[in-house]
């Protein structure tokens, strides 16, 4: 077999992960492990020869820029970067406009930045795909490689596998992955302190989907519970791009009770339980900002202990390499038409 386009559904937009159903979902999966193995044996054919892409970031990124721009050579599609400084979006020119505008030039968009409302307007007003390559709110790109990631790195089928976030539970890491996994039937915990818990509307709206799925969805503050018997354990940076330096006074004593090392990968009582980080990670001092978490907190890494990120348990590299061969399958299912000869 060499062709990678979805058999069973083709996505448009990819705006969070509500807009993919079990099979599609579980389809970009399928396509994305063939997608790697062809990457890995040489065997790569060009899929999108002829169309290009905008890449519009307003917010800086090195995993899921690489990952668009390296899918899109393999593809054979033409590729443009746009940041905050090299575009008028949303200074001079209102996301409606640029949307119009870049639909008479480009075959997809793809747009990382801030609230939820500017790519859902990109979308509204665009005639070609959008996909969220991460908003304030939603990250599903980083999700389908988590997924990705779990389903390679256990003997289970997903629905049987325990994943927990622990952190900063209303980021978009948590959202996305607590959404994801509730598609898929999973049992998925968010461990975070009262404050940091995941809006109760995203909480809800996964456990309406969990109750069609089969899923299982605790959110809880108390650690043991959720880390029992877990598959992997996740975290996330405690102050996300954007936010204030000043958080990390209020975060940091709310948050070290949730920090992941070895003490906690022992607690889960299973002895193989698995590491997972979106990244970037502080997770020694050798960095500007870990060496002040460090000077101010007396903390070595932050949200997880340079003990467990470089542990045999880590599987971070492999979700940062995934997220090229996941975001590879999104854009073929969405411009499959387009490569069908219905452009």
């Amino acid at each position: 077999m060499t062709t990678a386009t979805p058999q069973t559904a083709t996505i448009g937009h990819l705006l969070r992960d509500t807009d993919l159903s079990r099979p599609a979902y579980e389809q970009l999966l399928a396509d994305a492990t063939l997608l790697k193995h062809q990457r890995a044996s040489g065997t790569i054919v060009p899929r999108l020869l002829g169309l290009n892409i905008a890449v519009i970031f307003e917010k800086p990124s090195t995993r899921t820029r690489s990952a668009f721009e390296v899918a899109l050579h393999d593809e054979g599609a033409g590729c443009t970067y746009m940041d905050s400084a090299s575009s008028h979006l949303g200074s001079s020119e209102s996301f409606e406009d640029t949307a119009k505008v870049l639909s008479r030039f480009y075959d997809g968009i793809a747009y990382r930045g801030f609230g939820q409302n500017s790519v859902n307007e990109l979308a509204n007003h665009a005639s070609i795909p959008v996909w969220n390559a991460l908003t304030n709110e939603w990250h599903p790109t980083q999700a389908l490689a988590d997924m990705l990631t779990m389903m390679e790195t256990t003997t289970k089928p997903l629905q049987d596998v325990i994943v927990c976030f622990l952190g900063d539970g209303h980021d978009n890491v948590a959202n996305s992955l607590m959404t994801s996994a509730a598609i898929l039937g999973m049992d998925v915990r968010i461990a975070a302190p009262a404050p940091l818990q995941p809006d109760p509307a995203v909480v809800a709206a996964a456990q309406d989907i969990a109750a069609q799925s089969g899923a299982r969805v605790t959110v809880t503050t108390d650690v043991d519970e959720a880390i029992a018997r877990a598959d992997f354990l996740y975290t996330d940076v405690w102050v996300s791009m954007g936010e204030s330096e000043e958080s990390w006074d209020h975060r940091v004593p709310l948050l070290t009770p949730y920090r992941v090392d070895a003490a906690m990968m022992s607690r889960t009582g299973n002895p193989k339980t698995q590491f997972l980080h979106c990244l970037p990670s502080i997770h020694d001092s050798t960095t500007a900002l870990g060496k002040k978490i460090f000077n101010r907190y007396g903390l070595n890494g932050a949200e997880v202990s340079n003990e467990v990120f470089h542990s045999t348990a880590s599987r971070v590299y492999d979700q940062a390499e995934n997220r090229m061969h996941t975001i590879k399958a999104v854009m073929l299912s969405s411009l499959a038409s387009m490569t069908q000869g219905d452009r």
